[in-house]
This record gives structure tokens, sequence and C-alpha cells, in this order.
């Protein structure tokens, strides 16, 4: 595609205006804005700048997600290995454990006993580490502790350090050196900086008494209005020393979020959410599998749930040491079914799948980012961002279009009434962001800021983070349409190779790949600490193109990257970077300038990041195929291949081969409705129903590819069909 001409649309999709047009700022925003009118129907893809595509050739008519068995996501680690399930058994209690589990902690660590413990030695070794300020520091705190001052022993601030690698150095210090005390990252004095501190865990094996658990959920203990919430221990009592702290497992689970699922599993074991951990949200409605880690858990006790849990396997059992944290990840690869198939030729089916593989994708943040109600989520981070607190919680509790009749009727009571407690009793539990603002306005009346600051964290930085999205979504288009897809301007941005010694990955952003869950499950992000020192490297890397850098042919388009709004970005330095802040001003908001004096919410705060503009698909393959019987599954999952091997005469399925990585189309087949097995575990009655007389021949398409955890499948359909995500449409396409 040529630079400043505008791919051709398929009639129902919109267009974004040509470049003359996008040449005026006015014109600029009314056309890339979403109108104020629109906020309360579904959002669409040109609503949240989702406009162009990287290549010229025609799509075609196909659904997506007819059956949640379309959709197959396996995680990928990050050691780049896919994460499957091929056994659902635990290991034998008399195995040799340490065998298969790292021991990484010193066993010769010093738990609290009283009184006459003597820690001059580790207070000494400190001093290598931490200095001797905070050695001093540590010595008056553990004499505190010894003199039995604990009911009132507030948490011990070390000197800031803005070093990660030397604060991970002084957490592991504490963790082999003193069991009784617990550490973790708080903001420091000044934005750039962060201080360990250190607190007194007061356990009933430690001494703690009666009002131990008091203490750790006390609100003096609370940082940015949250409450230090140390992992459920309960069923870890007398747990070996001899073998990790956490269990490791892989969940496999059918049309249920991750969270969904992992409740499931916590109240049957009687533990809460915070013992598990994961590296990303996988889809509601599809087939996934991915990692957890769960606190001091037997694997013989989980294995023994498989028998009861329905659309819910677990496997794969091994102890370890550390949990996982989100965004501990390198991507997921895909399976997606489209149905449906239709074109004017088999042959343009053909092409639009070559063409992903060769040309791939622009990197649009996808819907899901927006959430999927009538009222988008970087509505409610812009007024986050200008400091309307009140009107952030109006956005978040104000009645809204397509919700089920019970949460209607809840809001519409709120908003009528006005009555917290009221509205709480009606609200289902599941209502995550709007159960803790009304509690927080229960306890404050009137304080709409500490109602937000109620919100768990990862959630109420998603609505920001989505205004960051949105601005970036917008400059990708403007950027396609008035240099194209193909060829590098002066003043792009890219990755520089030569401050670059291992290879980059994009800015750590969870991937949200589920448009069809409920809003309260998309409330994923890395904590501030981790996200600001990939960050920082990132940052350091980046290049401004010059005349030089275009004539040598050094880069490509594939390195192009945009920014994600903060204060430790720069701009492209040509007319791309106009978009961000022109659209910033039309919402009242300012790159540059803090509205405010509350660092979370503002974007003078958040460090920011970048993004490629493209993206292609790896380890691609495609293949056409034949099926008779909508109801059935077209791809064999994880328990599939479980169950053969199983059937075959295996007990135990230790291994399993993962897919070739072949580049080429894979050779046709048909599958035929007679010999494929119905392993679609839908009751979509719905569905069933449309089965009636005679059965006739329908062409699928089979996609399998890889992507990074910061991208969207979504925006890779999209490319394939040229026409639009959104849940209502392709349920439309569905009827």
């Amino acid at each position: 595609m040529s630079g400043g001409k505008l791919l051709s649309l398929p009639r129902s999709f919109p267009r974004l205006p040509d470049s003359r047009t996008l040449s005026s700022p006015s014109l600029l925003r009314r056309t890339l804005r979403p109108r104020e009118s629109d906020s309360m129907s579904q959002t669409s893809e040109s609503d949240v700048g989702i406009f162009c595509f990287a290549s010229p050739l025609p799509g075609f008519r196909g659904v997506l997600k007819q059956r949640y068995s379309d959709f197959i996501v396996n995680e990928v680690d990050t050691n780049g290995v896919v994460v499957h399930l091929t056994c659902c058994d635990a290991p034998s209690e008399n195995a040799d454990v340490s065998n298969c589990i790292p021991i990484l902690e010193n066993e010769e660590s010093k738990p609290w006993n009283g009184s006459d413990v003597s820690f001059a030695a580790e207070v000494d070794s400190f001093k290598s580490i931490g200095g001797v300020a905070d050695a001093e520091a540590l010595k008056n705190f553990l004499d505190q502790i010894k003199l039995g001052v604990t009911e009132s022993l507030p948490p011990m601030l070390l000197s800031p350090d803005p070093d990660k690698c030397h604060r991970t150095a002084v957490h592991n210090f504490f963790k082999s050196n003193f069991k009784f005390l617990i550490t973790d990252t708080v903001e420091g004095p000044d934005s750039l900086s962060k201080c360990v501190r250190v607190r007194f865990y007061a356990s009933k094996q430690h001494g703690g008494g009666r009002n131990a658990k008091k203490r750790k959920m006390a609100s003096s203990d609370s940082v940015e209005g949250e409450s230090f919430q140390p992992f459920d221990s309960r069923g870890a009592k007398n747990w070996p020393d001899n073998i990790g702290k956490f269990l490791s497992f892989h969940l496999y689970k059918e049309n249920k979020s991750t969270q969904e699922a992992l409740s499931v599993i916590g109240k049957m074991l009687g533990v809460q959410q915070r013992s598990f951990g994961f590296a990303g949200t996988k889809d509601k409605r599809a087939i996934t599998t991915q990692k957890v880690t769960l606190f001091k858990q037997r694997a013989k006790r989980l294995a023994s749930l498989n028998d009861r849990l329905i659309g819910i396997k677990v496997g794969d059992f091994r102890y370890v040491e550390e949990p996982l944290v989100l965004g501990q990840l390198s991507g997921n690869r895909f399976i997606i079914t489209l149905r449906g198939v239709e074109s004017d030729s088999l042959e343009v089916i053909k092409a639009a799948a070559d063409g992903l593989g060769r040309s791939g994708f622009i990197n649009y943040f996808g819907l899901q980012r927006f959430g999927s109600g009538s009222v988008p989520t970087h509505l409610i981070g812009a007024s986050l961002l200008r400091g309307e607190w009140k009107a952030a919680v109006d956005l978040i509790l104000d009645p809204r279009d397509g919700e089920r009749a019970v949460v209607k009727e809840a809001r519409e009571y709120y908003k009528t009434s006005g009555d917290v407690e009221g509205t709480l009793r009606r609200l289902p539990r599941h209502m995550v962001a709007e159960r803790a603002i009304l509690q927080g306005l229960k306890k404050c009346p009137g304080n709409y800021l500490q109602a937000l600051k109620t919100i768990p964290r990862t959630m109420r930085m998603m609505y920001v983070h989505s205004y960051q999205s949105y601005l970036w979504n917008h400059a990708a288009s403007l950027r396609v349409q008035k240099h194209g897809s193909s060829k590098l301007v002066v003043g792009d941005l890219v990755y520089s190779r030569e401050n670059c010694s291992e290879k980059m990955i994009d800015a750590p952003e969870i991937e949200y790949e589920d448009e069809f869950s409920n809003d309260e499950y998309a409330c994923n992000g890395l904590d501030d600490d981790s996200q600001t020192e990939v960050l920082a490297d990132k940052i350091e890397s980046v290049k401004v193109l010059n005349d030089k850098d275009l004539e040598f042919g050094d880069y490509s388009f594939e390195d192009v990257v945009l920014p994600l709004p903060g204060s430790r970005v720069i701009y492209p330095m040509n007319d791309i970077a106009s978009v961000y802040h022109d659209l910033a001003e039309k919402d009242g908001i300012s790159l540059t300038e803090g509205s405010h004096n509350v660092k979370e919410f503002s974007i003078t705060s958040l460090t920011g990041g970048y993004r490629r503009i493209f993206q292609r698909p790896v380890d691609y393959q495609w293949e056409i195929v034949k099926y008779t019987d909508p109801n059935i599954s077209l791809s064999e999952t994880d328990l599939d291949i479980i169950g053969k091997t199983t059937a075959n005469g295996d007990t135990h399925v230790t291994c399993m081969s993962v897919e070739k990585t072949e580049t080429s189309p894979l050779k046709e087949k048909e599958i035929e409705g007679s010999e494929v097995v119905n392993m679609d575990r839908e009751n979509d009655a719905k569905q069933e129903n449309k089965v009636v007389g005679e059965q006739v021949d329908s062409t699928g398409l089979k996609l399998s590819f890889t992507l990074p955890s910061s991208c969207y499948a979504t925006m890779a359909i999209r490319e394939l069909l040229k026409i639009s995500t959104s849940v209502a449409f392709h349920k439309t396409l569905n009827e």
C-alpha cells in the first residue's frame, strides 16, 4: 500500500478520512473522537481508533467464536515453551522430590523463637548489601521485636533504592535469613525511587497470638488505600522444608474466565483468591491452558478435585519456590477456527490466509482493552486523568446498555435513590469495581477519590491504561493512513540496535483477549515496580530515525514503535506526534502537565512505554476444513489428547508433541461430520436446535499461530476478514 492511500474496505466498515482531511487538527479531532451521543451504545472499533489494515487484500465472511471450542489458547512461558495439560494425576507422595524441586531458600535461616535469639551475624552481613545506616536500623528493629514490642511496631523503611536488581537482592537476603520478617516494595520520597519495606510477620508459630490476623490486616499497614494481605495459609501447617512453598500446575478450562475457574477451585479447597498466582488472564469463551501457582497446597489434594470439576482440569504438578506474577509469560499460542467461511472464490480465502502470514497486521489494542459494555473504559480513564472523581464514579455506577436485568435494576436503584446499602444488597458480588466503590462511599460518604481507591489497584489502573491505548490506536491509524504500512519516514521511532544486546520485547501490557466476558474480569496489569524497570531499559533503546538511517536501510517498518503516553517517553519527530496532543487536549488532558496531585491517576506520573505498530504471527499455519455438523469440534484440545492416550492403555501422559512450526499452509483436507468425534462440551441449545433437516457442507478456516503477550489475536482475525471483531457484529453473523 502506498502512503496516503486508503485500503479497500468493505462497505460495512467505517472509513478513515483521507490525508488531506487528517492534516487539519480540528477536523482530526472531530473525525477520530467518538461522539458523546454514542457513549451509551456498544463501543465500535472506530470509536477507539481502529481504522486501517496492513494489506490491501480483500477479506471474506467468517464467524469468530461460533463455539467456544473454536478458540483455543495455550500460554507460552518465559522460556518459550507452550503450556499443555499432559497429565491430570498427582505425582507419587513417595517420590524423591529433591530431584525435581529447586531448593532456593537457605535452610539455616532462623525463625523467630523468642528473645534469646541473636542476629548479630546476620545484621553484620547485611551491611555489605544495605549499608551501615540500614544495618543499624535493622538492628534496632530486631531489638524491638526481641523486647516483645510487636503490637504497635511500625514497618521499617530502608533507604530509597532506584535499582531493582539491588532491591531484589535485599528481598532475597531477608527471605533467606529472617523467616519472621516480610518485605515488599513501596513508593519512595520521589517518583523515580522506591523503598524496601520490612514488617514483622506475626503468625501463631512466630508468637503472634490471637491478634496476629488483626495486625496483618490493620489499615495502618496499608499503602495507597490497599491493605497488606499475605498468602492464605489455611491447610499449610507443618509444611516440609525440603519442597517449594508453591504448587505449580497447569489449568485447563472451558468457557470460563481465569478468575472464575480459580474461584471455583479456591472454594473447593477453602483458600482465598490471593493464594493463586498466574501470568495473564485468558479468554472466557475459549478453551485455554495456562500455568498457575498455589501457596502451600498438596498436589494430591488438588488433583482429587478433577472428578468434581466441570469444564476445568488441573495437572502437571510440581513444587516451586516462587509464585507466578502478572506478565511472567512470553506470549500465547492460538488455534482459531472460523466457521461459515464464504467468499466469491476459494482463491480469495487462500490469498487472505497467505497474506496474514506474509504481511502481518496492525498491532492495535483490541476492543477487549476498552471493555465490552456501553461505557468504554478509556472514558473512565479520561475522567481520572482530569481529576473528575465523581464523574468517574458515575461512569462506573450509572446504568448502561446490554446488562442483565438484575444488574440494570441495581444501577437504576442507586441512580434514583442514592441508597448505598440498598444497592449493595441488590448488586451481584461479581461486580467488583462497583461494589468496591459503594463500600468506599458507605465508609466515607461523598469522598469519591477514596471510593475509587478501594477498587483493586490493577483494576483501577486498567482505566488509565485504556486511555493510553486509545491514544496509541489513533496514532497508529494516522501513521498508516499518512505514510503507509511499508516505508519508513524521518522522525519515526525504532528500538535502537546499537544499544540493545538482546531481543527487545513490547511494552509489558497484559493481554486480555476476552471480549465475551463481563468487564469485571478485565482487571489485570503489572505492578508499578516491574513495569517501571522494564520500560526504563526500553526507553533508553529508542532511536529517532534521520535521513542517514533511511539511506543505510538498517531498519524496516517492522521496527517502528509508537509511545504509550507517560513522563519518560519521547514522541515521533514528525506529524504523528500531533494526534496524541490534539486528542488529549480535546479531552481536557495535558500530556505534559498533571491536572492534580494524585500520582496514580496523573499522566505525568505514568512511566509510559512503546509498542510496535506492526506484528507478524509466529509459527503461522492455516488449513481449510469442511464440516457438515456445526456442533462438532474441529480442533483437538489437550484434554482430547489425554483421553485418546488413556484409551490406548496408558494411565499417565508425561509428555506430548508440539505443533510443527511450518510457514507454508498445511495440506487441505476434508473432515466429514460422521468421522469426527463430537468433542464440543457446550450445552448450547440454541445452536443445536439449528441442526435440523438435511445437513449441508460448510467451510471453515483453521489457523494456528503464536503472538507476544501484549498482542490481540482478534486484530489478526480482523486483518484476515476485513470486518469488525465486535461481539455484536459476530453475533449477527451467527444468527
